[in-house]
């Protein structure tokens, strides 16, 4: 299978570079416009070619023509000569622009250049100067009719075919017409470019029957911005000129190819990216492409299409023997994952080297090339998951409901339940249905650490002396560790008799049969934990606790089956039972992190023990009360993950009692939190670039498809795994699922701001969720609990606005930005969104 996938690779590779059959050339070129600035070389630094290396380019030339077409007579006044001593005519051009002074030395320079070399037959005055609003066209008529005075050849001045139609009384002013036909610029699509410029210079002749018309500037871009319809590619490049040659012989049409080099300076000409490419000859000199045969886009592709090959067909070739119990279309559809990831990293690898990057580049290049890793990563590893979960032919660790006990042979269970400034009324229920349990050997320790009101606390301890002596209430005031100190504290006052330890969370409503289906597995002493999912309750009918109710089950009916097929789920502070002997012998609840319960587990699974996870609703507590409480207990867990992966990543690296599944999940587990870390750091560079984009243009460029695209895919292939993850396993409808994945993209800020938080401080706070509604303020208070998003999304609004504003929407590059800063913002919106409809459910309940 792993064979397969590879030769499909290659399959893949080839189409994308398949040879496409245009007529052949077998002719000189009628003329080259030449530009002779080198690799890194430009008119902005005032450095240009020096007499040897004009020489060679011209030299080069002489091959494939017999004329040239010059820019300037002041860059390179060497060049009337080396062409004449190559054999070369030369229409040799003066440039004019806003500077006058300058304008007079070009002429000058001009003709005396023109007097002197008889093998410069045409000259040139002004090249788009009216296009570019340099000057009037009665001060270029001016430079003309002095230029005609002075020069015996022919004069011109070189403007596009619609300058020529606006200004028809230019052509009293020249000997002959110099227009410019570049049908990319028209946007047209390379099939229909030949007809287009053929129709452009009919027009032209048509409007000057008189005059005789050159084409001084057409080709096609090799690389670049796609504008509009028109693609530029090497073989788009190859096809079109191959095809305009033939056609212009044909019809006796005088041209000049734009161009002979290219010229990486003239991305900064305000044209994009593609002012770059539109020669014939790359900047190192090598034809692009050949004259007769097909014309293929990447000439390297098959090196490329081996080097993929060869970096996945390990990895694919492990997975496809490491999990053969997977379905065959799950196998099929992971190697492919892994092919492709490969394809990519070999594709980004190679693409920069086909453009002409600057520092600012390949700054670009240096720090999003690991974000694109690490996208790569986040994609597999949701990729497994989705495989897993969805062609698994059965769970490995599958457990469920065991018959009970007689009396005799339960264990004794301690349950510690701690709560902190908790709603009395809320206690006083979970309690009761602990005092419904069907089970014999139990006792409850309510531990109330640091209420200060003693309105809260004393109707809890009252209620548990009304419900007998194996519940125990203590208040612990002032006492420190957050819940890990008062569950140390309870431990400590725990019955000796008691073998397990279960926890359960102050707003839960536990089934009866809670102890009695799950303590049998404590029968086997390799067990130290049970755990159920947290369920909740009361949600049916409040939109806001629906969507987050339903947000919540997803990790549970997915994310932990996934997990305890390696025995490494995350261990829950609510409907969890733990051995005792285990829980003490390894050091009790940590109090250095705010998830003690998930850093308890690990623990335990570094110990040898088994941890077993049933996926059964044991209980069901309340939802965070809105979207404060909600963002809070998300950044809390974000927060103590990043404190566990500093504290114990020593485990995770180095082989030891973790198995290598256990090691994966603790280190990949949290990867779609760093990917949301990942999300906000690359919005500010977004919106940094983009600033730069419409303020500086000279400076900040349009990027290349290379950084856009793979975000891009990322975003929609991670929804896409979500949604078919969640239709296959929630028991919910669309709506809900929809719902459910709205609630959970508007936790990206927060989850952000845990993780980054938690990478460099140490400490974090306990702050515990709320669950009974709290009184807000009015429709704009709903937004309150969410201003960095709404910053946010308006920051990106208005970028989006501004590219769209200074780019016109024309480049596909510009057109890929503002896409990307659209998906930025729905984790925002989504934020947003969910304050919203929280504020709204809240309202409606009061």
């Amino acid at each position: 299978m792993a064979t397969a996938v590879a030769a499909m690779n290659f399959g893949l590779w080839w189409w994308a570079n398949r040879p496409t059959r245009v007529v052949d050339w077998d002719g000189p070129v009628a003329g080259y416009a030449f530009s002779a600035f080198q690799r890194y070389q430009s008119p902005f630094t005032d450095s240009y070619p020096n007499t040897a290396e004009l020489a060679s380019d011209i030299g080069l030339l002489s091959k494939y023509t017999h004329r040239l077409r010059t820019y300037s007579t002041l860059d390179n006044p060497e060049i009337p000569r080396l062409a004449r001593d190559a054999g070369l005519q030369l229409l040799a051009g003066a440039w004019l622009d806003r500077r006058w002074a300058h304008n007079e030395r070009e002429l000058d320079a001009l003709i005396a250049a023109s007097r002197r070399y008889p093998n410069i037959t045409r000259a040139m005055v002004g090249n788009e100067v009216l296009l570019r609003n340099d000057m009037t066209p009665a001060q270029l008529m001016a430079y003309l009719d002095r230029a005609r005075a002075a020069i015996r050849q022919p004069v011109s001045t070189a403007e596009p075919w619609h300058i020529w139609m606006k200004y028809p009384e230019l052509a009293d002013h020249v000997d002959y017409i110099t227009v410019h036909l570049l049908p990319y610029w028209e946007g047209v699509p390379r099939k229909d470019a030949v007809g287009q410029s053929l129709m452009r210079y009919q027009q032209i002749k048509q409007l000057f029957p008189g005059k005789h018309v050159v084409i001084g500037e057409i080709g096609w871009p090799s690389n670049g911005d796609r504008f509009e319809y028109a693609q530029p590619s090497i073989a788009n490049e190859g096809i079109f000129l191959r095809e305009w040659m033939n056609v212009a012989r044909e019809r006796g049409i005088d041209y000049y190819l734009m161009e002979a080099f290219d010229q990486p300076w003239k991305e900064n000409l305000g044209e994009g990216r593609v002012g770059a490419y539109w020669g014939m000859f790359g900047a190192d000199r090598k034809l692009k492409f050949p004259f007769a045969g097909p014309v293929i886009e990447d000439v390297d592709w098959p090196w490329k299409a081996l080097a993929s090959a060869m970096l996945a067909f390990l990895p694919m070739l492990w997975f496809a023997r490491r999990y053969g119990r997977f379905k065959p279309a799950g196998r099929l559809f992971f190697l492919g994952l892994i092919q492709l990831a490969a394809g990519l990293i070999v594709w980004s690898v190679t693409v920069p080297f086909q453009f002409y990057l600057g520092v600012i580049d390949w700054a670009m290049l240096v720090i999003l090339f690991p974000a694109q890793l690490a996208i790569l990563a986040v994609l597999l590893i949701n990729g497994f998951e989705f495989t897993e979960v969805l062609w698994r032919r059965k769970w490995l660790r599958h457990a469920g409901l065991r018959a009970p006990e007689p009396a005799a042979s339960q264990p004794f269970v301690s349950i510690h339940l701690a709560c902190y400034n908790e709603p009395p009324e809320m206690v006083i229920l979970t309690l009761d249905s602990l005092a419904a349990l069907d089970y014999a050997n139990f006792e409850v320790l309510v531990i109330d650490n640091n209420t200060k009101d003693e309105a809260i606390w004393r109707p809890v301890e009252a209620h548990c002396a009304k419900l007998g002596p194996r519940f125990r209430f203590f208040h612990l005031a002032p006492w420190p560790g957050f819940k890990a100190g008062a569950l140390n504290f309870g431990l400590k006052e725990t019955d000796p008799r008691a073998d397990v330890v279960a926890v359960v969370d102050a707003d839960y409503v536990v089934r009866r049969d809670w102890l009695s289906a799950l303590t049998g597995y404590f029968h086997d002493p390799k067990v130290a934990v049970v755990q159920c999912p947290q369920a909740h309750r009361d949600f049916e009918h409040n939109p806001f606790r629906r969507m987050t109710a339903w947000e919540y089950d997803g990790f549970f009916r997915i994310g932990m089956h996934h997990r305890n097929e390696r025995n490494a789920i995350i261990q829950h502070g609510t409907m969890t039972m733990v051995r005792r002997s285990a829980l003490e012998g390894t050091g009790g609840w940590s109090e250095w992190t705010i998830c003690e319960d998930a850093e308890l587990g690990l623990r335990l699974m570094h110990s040898g023990y088994q941890l077993v996870y049933v996926d059964e609703l044991m209980g069901k507590g309340l939802t965070p009360a809105d979207f404060k409480a909600y963002k809070s207990q998300r950044t809390r867990w974000a927060f103590g993950a990043m404190q566990i992966l500093k504290g114990r990543w020593g485990w995770m690296v180095r082989k030891g009692p973790l198995s290598g599944g256990q090691r994966f999940h603790f280190l990949t587990g949290w990867f779609s939190w760093f990917a949301d870390a990942l999300h906000l750091v690359f919005t500010l560079m977004a919106l940094f670039w983009t600033a730069g984009m419409i303020g500086l243009p000279q400076v900040f460029s349009l990027p290349m498809q290379l950084f856009l695209v793979p975000v891009i895919g990322f975003f929609f292939a991670k929804a896409i795994f979500g949604i078919v993850l969640y239709r296959a396993r929630v028991p919910c409808g669309w709506r809900d699922t929809l719902m459910a994945s709205l609630a959970s993209m508007g936790l990206s800020h927060a989850i952000a701001r845990g993780i980054l938080q938690g990478l460099v401080k140490k400490k974090g706070e306990f702050v515990v969720t709320a669950k009974s509604r709290r009184i807000g303020g009015g429709a704009f208070g709903a937004f309150a609990p969410v201003q960095e998003e709404l910053m946010m999304a308006v920051a990106l609004a208005l970028g989006a606005a501004g590219m769209i504003h200074a780019f016109g929407g024309t480049y596909i590059e510009g057109k890929l930005w503002v896409t990307i800063l659209a998906a930025q913002s729905i984790p925002y919106l989504s934020a947003l969104a969910g304050a919203w409809v929280a504020h709204r459910a809240g309202s409606e309940v009061g």
